[in-house]
Parts: structure tokens; sequence; C-alpha cells
């Protein structure tokens, strides 16, 4: 017996590691000190909209929307001053353009425009309202050829509509599929772009191209810049989970534990603990920058790190207990 309950109590050592280093899935998330206070910006842009086509390529839908996209010309030099071009990815452009800092560092040295198009299907950039996701029909256009065509379109009138931008380069901007995009971008229209920067593109993530658990590995990567001991609690736990899911009480357990939502009934329904889970880690990773910032919650500086931190210290002496 008293093997079993100790194996028990380690299981649910590297479930509470789990539970910290994630938010919990309902109720008050687990939130991280600020000293320096909430993380705000001081950009200053325009919201506007242009009508868009729903399809750029066909003849059988003649249907428009209203594309949002933010601009600031705070800083553009008039005279031939640069337009630097945000491809937006899969989310509100707010969040984007809150969040990519460099872009607005920039911009005073090179006397740039700044220009954050909104990619169609998100934000408020919805072409059939809140029937846009009712039917693949209704989705039809929700395509990366479509979003680029929209760009290509934006920048088009912005230069036409704005004196003095008609001779101004345009250097795309981008991260993740944005990223993507921006690359696509200057490939697809070298007219209207004249360079490009994708940060973190993953451009050849496609099979054939790239293995299926090299994204795993980054993630993996990045928790061991707290320490082997991080990503090697998070492999246990997976381990943790499944045994704790294989009796009531474990399934009990897990429920109360991460504050869940519904209550797990079945062992089964463990797995959808995990993939979200999985998903969590994915996010820290790829947030995890060298300064605070709050694109998916408000974080520190280097969260994994901060995170494991404390957390070590809470796991070392719950293994001492029971040494």
């Amino acid at each position: 017996m008293e093997g079993v309950w100790r194996r028990m109590l380690l299981f649910k050592i590297n479930l509470l590691f789990v539970v910290l280093i994630s938010n919990n899935v309902c109720g008050e998330p687990y939130k991280f000190s600020n000293k320096h206070g909430p993380i705000t910006s001081n950009y200053n842009y325009s919201v506007k909209y242009i009508t868009m086509k729903v399809d750029h390529f066909g003849f059988a839908v003649d249907d428009t929307f209203q594309l949002r996209y933010l601009i600031s010309t705070d800083n553009w030099n008039s005279n031939k001053g640069p337009i630097f071009f945000y491809a937006g990815n899969e989310g509100d452009i707010t969040l984007f353009c809150e969040n990519t800092g460099f872009m607005w560092d920039i911009a005073p040295q090179f006397g740039a425009m700044i220009v954050f198009g909104e990619h169609r299907y998100y934000g408020k950039s919805m072409p059939y309202g809140d029937q846009s996701y009712k039917d693949p029909k209704h989705l039809d256009a929700f395509t990366a050829e479509q979003a680029l065509a929209d760009y290509a379109v934006l920048l088009d009138y912005i230069k036409s509509s704005i004196p003095g931008a008609s001779n101004s380069p345009v250097i795309a901007f981008g991260g993740s599929y944005g990223g993507m995009l921006a690359a696509w971008f200057r490939l697809k229209y070298s007219h209207v772009v004249d360079g490009a920067l994708a940060a973190s593109a993953p451009v050849l993530q496609f099979p054939g191209y790239t293995g299926c658990d090299v994204f795993n590995q980054i993630v993996t990567k990045a928790f061991r810049t707290g320490g082997e001991a991080c990503p090697k609690s998070i492999r246990r736990s997976w381990d943790a989970i499944t045994n704790l899911a294989s009796s009531s009480e474990g399934l009990s357990f897990l429920s109360n534990t991460m504050r869940l939502c519904k209550p797990l009934k079945v062992a089964g329904e463990a797995d959808d603990l995990k993939g979200w889970l999985n998903e969590v880690y994915g996010n820290l990773a790829m947030a995890n920058y060298p300064y605070p910032a709050s694109f998916l919650a408000p974080m520190p500086g280097y969260p994994v790190k901060v995170k494991h931190y404390r957390l070590l210290h809470v796991e070392n002496w719950l293994l001492a207990t029971v040494q």
C-alpha cells in the first residue's frame, strides 16, 4: 500500500507542476506578477476600412465586404519615405499592432508610414458578418491567396490616395503565419512589395518538406531554457494524467485540481485534457519573449523560466517529503 500511495503522490506532484505552469481551465487564471504594472503601448494610429471583393479571382461572386486596416503617418517622410506593411495573420489586427514594437521602433529612423492590414475572416474583417463561418459556401474565399490579394489592393489604394505615397517602397513584415504571408507577398506581388521580413515563418512546414515533430522539438528546446527538469516534469505528467484518469478518484482529482469547466467522467476524456495542455505549452513557448508582453496574456520576460523557477522549489519540496 505504501508503494501505491507513494506512486500516486508522485503522479500528483507532476500534475501539480502542470497545473501551475499552465492556466486553470476555468475560473481565475494563474497570473504573473508584473512590477512594471499593466503592459500598454502609446502607438498612435487611425482605424480605417476599405471595400474589398470577396473573390478576387472568380466571376461568379460579386459580393464585397469591409476590410479593416490601421495606419500611422506620424513618422512618414512624404518624400519617398517607405511604407512598412504588416501582413495580418490569424487574429484581430489590433492585437498584432500593439505587440509588433519593432516596426514602431524603427519607423522614425526610416521616416516610414506604418500600415497593418487585417486578415479576412478575422477581427472586424468578416465577409459575411456573423454568418462568415456558417458553411463551406461562406468559407470558400477564406484562403491565403485571397488574403494576399486583399493586401495588394489595399496598398494600391493607399499609394494612389495619399499624396506622396505613389513612389514609396513597401517593406512587408510578419511573424509566424503572418511571416509566411509576408514572404509569399514578396514572391507573388513583387511589383507591389520591395522587400519582406518574415520572422519565425514556417514557410516549409508542409508534408514532404519538414518533419511533423519539428515544432514539438522547438517547444521542448524553449522549456529547456528553464532547466532540464522542466521538460522532464512535463513529460512525466502525461503518464500521471493517464494513471489518474484510470480511477474515479483520479478523475475527480484532475477535475477539481485543474478546475475544469466540466468534470471528467471517463478515462478517454483525459486525452482532451492533454490536448489542451499541449496547446498551452506551445503558446507559452511561442510567447517566450525576453521582455514583458501581453500578446497572448500578460507575461514577464522569459515566462518559461519564471514559471519553472517558481515551481521547481515546490516540486523539490514535495518530492523530498516522499523520499
